[in-house]
């Protein structure tokens, strides 16, 4: 059964897309970070909208995995990576550091505007000092603007009727509302706790609420939809890939510049329209969409010589069609924490911090280079770092 999954994933015709080095000529013009001293380190350079290629010259890069809604541990990953203060303040100390968080930001948790807040924040600080933030959608966010809220906690709706409620007091000013929201939420959060009741868990009604402010937000054209349409599904920094399940062959050959523009337009779009697009099923539908993809999830141990060989050609297809040395992607969690296999062509950062998965302790990886090494906290003690040799 393993071997027909792998065979299906087989790349398509042609078997060998073109090398893809530099974006089209058809991308947006290049956005360019200047640092305060541009003649020690040059400027980044970002192409497409959403963000797709971006060149980060001598940029120490952390990748972050999937977080699920769980801001304390998304706070202690940022803090063990080196980039967010300890005292509370949510402020950038990474200096000219590029961070990527490679989606599912969204379910099983209950924090989740305020980690994207948070990151929206970050992003804005560390650009200020010749960095940057970038995150990439995963199945789950694409999930939710569909309508799919299988995965939700039911404190995250709870913060959607909060998070509405707040907009008010802004006078709908969105930008300055959604990067404050990392400051409001706990008393907002609070305050909901103090007022709550012991039925309250079996309110239909609330529960109904709660369902509706999710839709107003998420679905495309919302307020949120728009925030996430900000965002690719593939983004490529240097010669390095990132992505949530993983890229295949022919995803390149399709495009990843269309890939991105299609489902951000997607998500942009009102629902209401009669010319709205559908959603990207290359990119979001599927188990060989660069949402959903496991295929490089499996431990190799689990699979025979000829499985392996078939993967390891496909990965190897990949990195040579979108220009790249590596891959790291998030989806499926690892027991064994940050890991790579296939020669490292491929990074699995998911570790299932999340309190709504695993709960483990966090774990990032920091690329320098053509270099990669895990941070780890030791012993769930922040102040206590493990830091494996550069691979």
């Amino acid at each position: 059964m393993t071997s027909l999954y792998l065979n299906s994933l087989l790349p398509l015709p042609p078997s060998h897309p073109q090398k893809l080095l530099e974006p089209s000529s058809s991308s947006s013009p290049p956005l360019s970070i200047s640092t305060s001293n541009e003649a020690a380190l040059r400027p980044i350079v970002i192409n497409g909208d959403p963000p797709t290629f971006v060149s980060a010259p001598s940029r120490r890069i952390i990748a972050v995995g999937d977080l699920h809604g769980d801001l304390s541990k998304a706070r202690d990953a940022l803090q063990i990576a080196g980039v967010l203060s300890s005292d509370g303040k949510d402020q950038w100390v990474g200096e000219d550091t590029v961070v990527v968080q490679v989606g599912d930001i969204l379910d099983r948790g209950e924090d989740e505007i305020a980690i994207l807040s948070l990151f929206r924040l970050l992003d804005e600080q560390a650009k200020a000092n010749g960095g940057a933030v970038f995150q990439v959608n995963g199945n789950h966010e694409t999930m939710n603007v569909e309508g799919d809220f299988r995965y939700v906690d039911t404190r995250a709706f709870n913060e959607c009727i909060d998070f509405l409620d707040y907009l008010e007091d802004y006078a709908q000013d969105w930008d300055k509302a959604f990067k404050n929201w990392i400051f409001e939420s706990r008393q907002w959060k609070e305050d909901r706790k103090s007022s709550q009741t012991y039925w309250d868990q079996w309110n239909i009604v609330k529960r109904q609420k709660g369902v509706i402010a999710r839709s107003v937000l998420f679905r495309p054209g919302g307020r949120l939809a728009c925030e996430l349409a900000r965002h690719g599904v593939i983004l490529r920094v240097n010669n390095w890939v990132f992505c949530h399940g993983g890229l295949l062959p022919h995803h390149v050959a399709y495009g990843v510049e269309r890939i991105n523009r299609e489902v951000s337009t997607w998500m942009k779009s009102s629902s209401d329209e009669e010319d709205s697009p559908e959603m990207p099923f290359i990119a979001t539908r599927g188990y060989d969409s660069v949402v959903w993809s496991r295929l490089y999830s499996r431990e190799t141990s689990d699979l025979n010589e000829y499985q392996i060989e078939q993967v390891s050609t496909i990965l190897r297809d990949s990195l040579e069609a979108v220009g790249a040395k590596a891959m790291v992607v998030g989806h499926t969690p690892q027991l064994s924490g940050v890991n790579c296999e296939y020669g490292c062509g491929i990074w699995r950062v998911d570790v299932g911090m999340s309190s709504g998965v695993l709960d483990s302790r966090p774990e990032v990886l920091e690329i320098r280079g053509d270099k990669a090494r895990v941070i780890r906290s030791n012993r769930d003690r922040l102040h206590e770092l493990q830091v494996a040799d550069y691979i």
